[in-house]
């Protein structure tokens, strides 16, 4: 996958936040695509105490959720952890990660923030941006706002609000379990969003996407 090199990253916050407030305005809020027949996964781990940043990318066949490739890319880590800033500490490798790939992903699903983040510019909006292909936000947990109790069936979901602005959604991908909170990264609507989040769901309380990506991640089998 070709990739625009990025020479150089922010060094302080302050640079890395004007950044965020300069580039979220390039984000595509609308369904802005051809037909999905390729699905990323994108996490990251940690190595070495933190100084070892490890992206993995795993690519799946869409809809029948099929591995067809994957990469690992190491490099040292360079931008401390601060919520909020996540994408300049673990953005270069992933894009190291994307450039291994032999087949373009028409759609990323990234184990973090899109949209739901105080500037608008979480990583998955951050990746979205610098490829130009149509991301989501797939996030654990919540960074900025806050929902109305989501019914207890799988495929249920409620509007995430932050600021009187709704910049995601709280979804129950798998029954009584806890929801994922999935935001537009970048050309692709909130409700579209959803729709390949639980299009990507099987089994797991996580889309074959992460789960597939953080294993490989971690390392684990």
């Amino acid at each position: 996958m070709k990739i625009a090199e990025i020479t150089t990253w922010p060094s302080t916050f302050q640079e890395a936040k004007v950044l965020q407030e300069t580039l979220s305005c390039r984000v595509v809020r609308r369904d802005h695509f051809q037909v999905i027949h390729r699905v990323a996964g994108i996490d990251v781990g940690f190595e070495d105490g933190n100084t070892i940043t490890q992206a993995a990318v795993v690519v799946l066949e869409f809809p029948s959720l099929v591995v067809l490739e994957q990469a690992i890319a190491r490099r040292p880590t360079s931008f401390p952890y601060v919520p909020g800033f996540l994408s300049f500490r673990e953005l270069p490798a992933v894009l190291d990660a994307l450039q291994q790939l032999t087949v373009t992903p028409d759609l990323l699903l990234c184990d973090g923030q899109g949209i739901a983040h105080p500037r608008r510019f979480g990583i998955a909006a951050h990746l979205g941006v610098l490829t130009d292909v149509p991301s989501i936000g797939v996030a654990k947990s919540i960074l900025v706002g806050t929902h109305d109790d989501v019914p207890e069936e799988r495929g249920a979901w409620r509007p995430l609000w932050h600021r009187e602005e709704c910049v995601g959604a709280a979804v129950r991908t798998r029954a009584k379990t806890r929801p994922l909170y999935v935001s537009i990264g970048h050309r692709i609507s909130l409700e579209t969003a959803i729709d390949y989040v639980m299009r990507c769901t099987t089994r797991y309380r996580l889309p074959e996407t992460t789960r597939h990506a953080d294993k490989l991640a971690s390392g684990r089998r």
